[in-house]
């Protein structure tokens, strides 16, 4: 334990700049991913004859290695391979291929008779979606984010194997010196920004679903 507290307190600067740039690239994606998740989980949802195709394809783009992915997409797109851009990208396709199933679940978990309580009292099908049918999903949806922004925090460490600057560069250090401290540092900065991220989504969760609160997740 003295060994961690003596390197963080020697490398806290360069530590603490890493440990904002893995929030950065961990955080924005799963942001981006939902918002590109929500749309498309609901034309999944509306038109079942797309639902299967899309959803493979979605868990194709899913199973692509990481590694190949942060490599790939610099040729794509015309970037440097250490640019964060590459990474953000990458993670924000994981996310959404991720969540486009979660989004149309959700929905799908919907009970008609709700739908139809609704449209008797005279709402739209947009009303019906904003009011009715996207805050009943926030539970099964907050499910996914949280599976999600976990995976992405742990993502972003693999990064590190192509030089981009964030907190997984603790790992090539120890490596490159032979040092456990490092790699134990890495390890514990991981976690916990592993579980602020579930924490911030679980507490959101339930924000949005003051109806469901008492309920343990």
């Amino acid at each position: 334990m003295t060994a961690l507290w003596t390197y963080l307190h020697a490398n806290w600067a360069q530590i603490r700049e890493w440990s904002l740039t893995t929030v950065w690239l961990a955080s924005v994606p799963v942001a981006a991913g939902l918002l590109l998740a929500l749309p498309c989980g609901w034309l999944a949802h509306r038109h079942r004859w797309a639902r299967l195709p899309f959803v493979s394809a979605m868990g194709v783009v899913y199973t692509v290695p990481s590694i190949v992915m942060f490599l790939v997409l610099p040729e794509l797109l015309g970037t440097r391979i250490l640019a964060p851009v590459n990474v953000v990208i990458a993670l924000t396709l994981y996310t959404f291929a991720l969540l486009v199933r979660t989004v149309a679940d959700g929905l799908d978990s919907i009970p008609a008779t709700t739908l139809e309580t609704a449209a008797a009292m005279g709402q739209t099908r947009w009303q019906r979606l904003l009011r009715v049918q996207l805050p009943l999903a926030v539970p099964v949806i907050g499910a996914g984010v949280r599976v999600a922004a976990v995976s992405n925090v742990s993502l972003v460490s693999v990064a590190s194997v192509i030089g981009t600057s964030q907190l997984g560069q603790l790992f090539v250090t120890g490596n490159n010196v032979s040092s456990l401290t490092p790699i134990v540092l890495g390890l514990i900065l991981f976690i916990g920004i592993a579980l602020a991220f579930d924490l911030i989504v679980v507490g959101l969760t339930r924000l949005l679903t003051p109806w469901n609160r008492s309920v343990v997740r």
